[in-house]
């Protein structure tokens, strides 16, 4: 049996004659299948005649106009990735400059493909990454021009609607050097001083008052420019150029200040790093985001640590877990203390867990630490709290407690039943049905159901309740669970 298994060492015991002969039978009436082998026969060739061919098959693929269907894209996405690997393992390898001028035609095919299709799942995007690795993975063996390169990569970072030049300067700043780079940022720096063209302002629309395309051209445009500067700066390590991309203001806003801080950290400059953290933290205070912003906190707690200021470091992360629960906070803020003492700073954050006013809140953290014991503690204790609408974490903490809590994964089941019927989410009604399942399930498992309703009460007081709730009484009966 061992011998007839579909696998690599059988099918090369076939012999080439054989496997020839099978995948041409195989590829018959398959285009896409047929210019796969067509390009594998030909990397196997000279890198000239591999690349002639890919130069061909990108033509074709940007002269297409049809519409491509997610089947079709997932096809056409592992075909490009082919190609990616066929150049950057069997033509660069050879000429390492055909290679990069093939990977670059392969970028801008972006645009064309972008507009036949819909790539919400990211999967051409993915393409475009692979091509911009694959680039960066030749860049450092590049031999040509610095500043005609750079002319190269400034002009792609004007049309870069999709983002697919996203990461080009980074990927080839080994290629352009210092005199590429200062090149560039040249060319930057004029366009920045230079006033916006009328081309430019067209694609604002026709019915924008003249002045108002012209002030969005002009963002638009100094925001490509802000970005290339910002990789300029990166790549020549001058944080001072990265930081005067902002202003003041900017520097202290959620988005931005982390990045600074974490570029003057690594330029050794701690102190000036702490100064922008505590300047965004304070201007974040009157602002009661009701979002998590954990990149702030990490980039506050990495200043502080780099400072050796410990019981400052200390007393923010104990300020992040008492705000937003989160354990991976709390662990770190243990770890840093003395043995014995983390005991004791345990318990504290349990009873602060306990009693805090965002049940669902103090259930997330359960299932982070994890916990199902003390999930399960605060279940039975504050059942009236629990919101069955909030499933997309209910279900998995059911999940979680089912097992050895059953009582409480039964009172989450029953939320979320409960939920569904009083506000007639008729969609969730095959969910309730398989949770009142689990329900039943789990009650054999129950000794004692204290204070609560047995699962007999329980569905009798839902049948009195909703009793025309026919879709889901259909579902409850297809479970095959109620008698």
């Amino acid at each position: 049996m061992a011998g007839k298994s579909l696998n690599k060492k059988n099918l090369e015991a076939l012999g080439a004659e054989t496997l020839a002969e099978l995948l041409m039978e195989a590829v018959k009436g398959d285009a896409a299948r047929q210019r796969r082998v067509r390009m594998a026969l030909s990397s196997e060739q000279s890198p000239k005649e591999a690349a002639a061919d890919i130069r061909k098959r990108l033509a074709q693929i940007r002269r297409a106009k049809s519409w491509i269907s997610t089947r079709a894209q997932r096809t056409l996405a592992k075909e490009l990735n082919g190609l990616i690997d066929i150049i950057l393992n069997r033509v660069a390898s050879g000429d390492v400059d055909l290679g990069f001028d093939l990977l670059w035609s392969l970028l801008h095919l972006a645009p064309d493909i972008h507009a036949r299709t819909d790539d919400s799942n990211g999967t051409i995007g993915g393409v475009m990454d692979a091509a911009m690795d694959a680039i960066q993975a030749l860049a450092p063996r590049l031999d040509r021009d610095a500043e005609q390169l750079a002319d190269q990569v400034f002009e792609a970072l004007q049309d870069n609607g999709y983002g697919e030049f996203d990461g080009i300067i980074p990927a080839v700043s080994h290629a352009l050097g210092d005199q590429g780079l200062t090149a560039l940022r040249g060319r930057a720096e004029r366009a920045m001083d230079a006033p916006v063209t009328v081309d430019e302002t067209e694609y604002f629309g026709i019915f924008t008052s003249t002045e108002r395309r012209l002030e969005m051209a002009k963002d638009n445009k100094d925001r490509t420019l802000r970005m290339i500067l910002s990789d300029i700066a990166d790549a020549q390590g001058d944080v001072d150029a990265w930081l005067s991309q902002y202003s003041a203001r900017q520097l202290t806003y959620h988005t931005i200040a982390p990045d600074a801080a974490r570029r003057l950290l690594q330029a050794g400059r701690a102190e000036d790093a702490l100064q922008i953290m505590e300047s965004c933290i304070a201007s974040e205070k009157d602002k009661d985001r009701a979002f998590d912003t954990p990149e702030v906190d990490s980039a506050h707690f990495a200043c502080l640590d780099a400072l050796g200021k410990e019981g400052a470091l200390r007393s923010a992360m104990w300020a992040r877990f008492e705000t937003r629960l989160c354990a991976e906070t709390l662990r770190r803020y243990l770890s840093r203390l003395p043995d014995f003492d983390d005991d004791e700073a345990l318990e504290d954050a349990r009873t602060h867990v306990r009693t805090h006013p965002d049940l669902l809140q103090g259930l997330i953290f359960c299932m982070s630490w994890p916990d199902p014991g003390f999930a399960a503690d605060m279940i039975l204790s504050r059942h009236a709290e629990l919101d069955g609408d909030s499933y997309e974490l209910l279900s998995p903490t059911a999940e979680l407690l089912k097992a050895e809590h059953p009582l409480a994964a039964t009172l989450v089941w029953r939320s979320m039943i409960t939920f569904a019927l009083q506000n007639n989410r008729t969609k969730r009604y095959r969910h309730a049905a398989r949770h009142l399942a689990s329900c039943a399930q789990a009650d054999m498992a129950i000794a004692d159901y204290a204070t609560f309703q047995s699962h007999e009460a329980f569905v009798d007081d839902l049948r009195r309740k909703h009793p025309r709730k026919h879709a889901f009484w259909d579902k409850v009966e297809q479970q095959g669970r109620i008698e």
